[in-house]
């Protein structure tokens, strides 16, 4: 990368869990991480939020609001993100693994036993979270 890319993510909470995506890609490849992606040229964040989460895990995001921002910097991959976070007010549908070639799995946990490898997007998120008094 030569410049700073944009992408998105967004939180499903259900019953004190959130739901998490485990990584195949760079970058942090094998680590768990909130469902999202890249905003593409010319499509708002909510736009592209809202498609992420439905290619990735089947579910249709209802009424969102803003969490707040995450900077990652991977200077050994040469990668640098802003991520804008949303939280899923309301959502329906199944969750369903529908990107395997991005994700060996898909799972809900209990946010006081989480996996130990998070993506960054993922801490801030939950950092953003409990700062809210959200989880």
């Amino acid at each position: 990368m030569d410049t700073p890319g944009v992408g998105c993510g967004i939180v499903f909470l259900k019953d004190a869990s959130i739901l998490l995506l485990q990584r195949k890609t760079s970058p942090e490849a094998d680590s768990w991480g909130i469902p999202g992606g890249k905003v593409d040229f010319l499509e708002t964040a909510e736009k592209a939020i809202r498609r992420e989460a439905f290619e990735e895990t089947g579910l249709q995001v209802g009424s969102i609001t803003l969490l707040g921002l995450s900077e990652q910097l991977f200077h050994g991959e040469r990668q640098h993100w802003l991520g804008i976070l949303f939280l899923a007010e309301s959502y329906s549908g199944n969750v369903q693994l529908l990107e395997p070639e991005k994700h060996a799995g898909i799972d809900w946990f209990r946010l006081y036993d989480l996996p130990a490898k998070l993506t960054l997007p993922t801490r801030h998120a939950i950092e953003l979270m409990r700062e809210r008094q959200l989880a």
